[in-house]
């Protein structure tokens, strides 16, 4: 057990949604465009916390990352369970936050549902296909381009936002889902959020490795 790397991930996750859950507030407030402020928010609150935790537990901040890495062999089972409850942890901890400052209005604004005319169904689809591409860029940048890949990883996050806020609500992590729901008081949808993303983080790997040359990288 090692809870450097724990803290890592729950203070991680807490910085990247912190950033996140705000930009909702923030465009709100200021009246500026929602589709331009929030997924460079994401974005660039996914780098922050990449290059100030990244060393320490390897940056996942997503339960789907950290699937998708214990199916590669570089996570074990173990240090999964507590990555993810500080995944969790961290993310209501960024959801109070906001809710201290800005009021639960302000989290229940960022809270992922499909959009104006999207299904529930149509929104699980968009959302398992879009994990699986996000895993895929992950798994293939930390492997390829070790040194890329904190700017590669935040910068697919960003176009999947400006892909899908507004259609499945661009959530691709279920800890950022499940923080902005309870705190937001609006658990209707998370189930499409906790599905999508597990299920895309498999089918993302089980491409990855059906494309990989080598063997999966050892357990770090």
């Amino acid at each position: 057990m090692d809870t450097r790397k724990y803290l890592a991930e729950a203070i991680g996750t807490f910085l990247f949604m912190t950033i996140g859950y705000a930009s909702v507030a923030a465009f709100g407030i200021a009246g500026a465009p929602g589709l331009l402020v929030v997924p460079f928010s994401f974005g660039l609150g996914l780098l922050a916390a990449l290059f100030a935790f990244g060393h320490i537990s390897g940056g996942h901040f997503n339960p789907a990352v950290t699937v998708a890495m214990v199916l590669d062999r570089r996570t074990t089972a173990n240090d999964a369970v507590g990555y993810i409850v500080a995944q969790v942890v961290g993310a209501i901890a960024a959801a109070a936050v906001v809710l201290i400052v800005a009021g639960q209005g302000a989290v229940a604004a960022g809270v992922t549902k499909p959009g104006a005319g999207i299904s529930d169904i149509g929104a699980l689809v968009l959302e398992v296909v879009l994990t699986a591409g996000f895993v895929t860029v992950i798994l293939t940048a930390t492997k390829r381009s070790p040194g890329l890949a904190p700017l590669a990883i935040p910068l697919t996050l960003i176009a999947i936002h400006f892909g899908a806020a507004s259609v499945s609500g661009a959530s691709v992590n279920p800890a950022r889902s499940i923080g902005s729901a309870l705190v937001g008081g609006d658990l209707a949808a998370l189930w499409i959020y906790l599905v999508a993303p597990i299920v895309g983080a498999i089918v993302g790997w089980a491409g990855f490795m059906a494309l990989d040359e080598d063997e999966p990288a050892p357990v770090s």
